[in-house]
């Protein structure tokens, strides 16, 4: 019954870490001036949603009752997401930084994911952690291509 409980905690953290990338992006997308860095950033928010509602069908926890109401809720202002947006602010929200930001999380997210992965014996939920983690890395690359049109090569992922 352990496994099950830290199984379930590891699902709902990596719920959350989901929904903080997304909430990430969707703030990020109101800021940008730059038309098509809005565009991206909110079609990352699109697929940061889906992926934590990948991980919210195999949550079994009794603590969220809908899928809307858990994205309803305020930003996780303690995530790592949230300190990089805020630190973006505070630099007067220059859309180059906020692209590299959006590179290094990525990257980071997708190991995260990854590494995550190997700790998991259910095969169901391993197929969801590595299934985002490729996605993740599709987001990394994309945002990649975006940051060396506009800037120059920048290579991370």
């Amino acid at each position: 019954m352990k496994q099950l409980l830290d199984l379930q905690q590891a699902i709902r953290a990596a719920m959350q870490t989901e929904k903080d990338a997304m909430d990430f992006y969707r703030l990020a997308a109101q800021k940008m001036t730059d038309p098509e860095a809005s565009c991206r950033f909110a079609q990352l928010a699109r697929e940061e949603r889906q992926h934590a509602y990948s991980f919210f069908n195999v949550y079994r926890g009794g603590d969220i009752h809908s899928f809307e109401e858990f994205l309803a809720e305020p930003p996780n202002t303690g995530s790592d997401w949230w300190a990089a947006l805020k630190q973006l602010e505070a630099a007067g929200f220059a859309e180059k930084a906020a692209l590299r930001l959006a590179i290094e999380q990525e990257h980071g997210l997708e190991k995260t994911l990854r590494e995550a992965a190997e700790q998991v014996d259910s095969p169901e939920v391993k197929a969801i952690y590595l299934a985002n983690a490729s996605s993740t890395r599709n987001h990394c690359r994309s945002i990649e291509k975006e940051y060396a049109e506009k800037y120059g090569e920048l290579k991370s992922c």
